[in-house]
């Protein structure tokens, strides 16, 4: 086999794997009013936080009308903060050695 045929998974999914997670006990993230009047609900029309994120911690819940937080999978990259546009997440980084680790940092 020569080194050309080697096909190397480059995906984001595959990266995600690579990953290692110490979980905390709380979330770190959570979505300022999760109500049936959050904004999430009634006036975010595009959801950028269900698209955005590359770990998919949220996920619209049609069924539901709500937003699901899978605050387990967050790598700490504050995308979700910046692109909210009603400003209804609460994202604070997991102390004490817990949360995503990183190979080089």
């Amino acid at each position: 086999m020569d080194i050309k045929d080697i096909k190397v998974e480059t995906g984001v999914e595959a990266k995600l794997g690579t990953l290692e997670w110490k979980k905390q006990p709380e979330a770190n993230i959570l979505l300022k009013n999760s109500g049936a009047d959050a904004p999430c609900v009634t006036k975010c029309k595009d959801k950028p936080c269900t698209t955005v994120c590359p770990a998919k911690v949220y996920e619209w819940e049609s069924s539901h009308n709500k937003v699901i937080v899978n605050y387990e999978n967050c790598i700490e990259c504050g995308a979700c903060r910046m692109l909210c546009p009603f400003d209804n997440i609460t994202c604070e980084w997991p102390g004490g050695g817990q949360g995503v680790k990183y190979k080089y940092g």
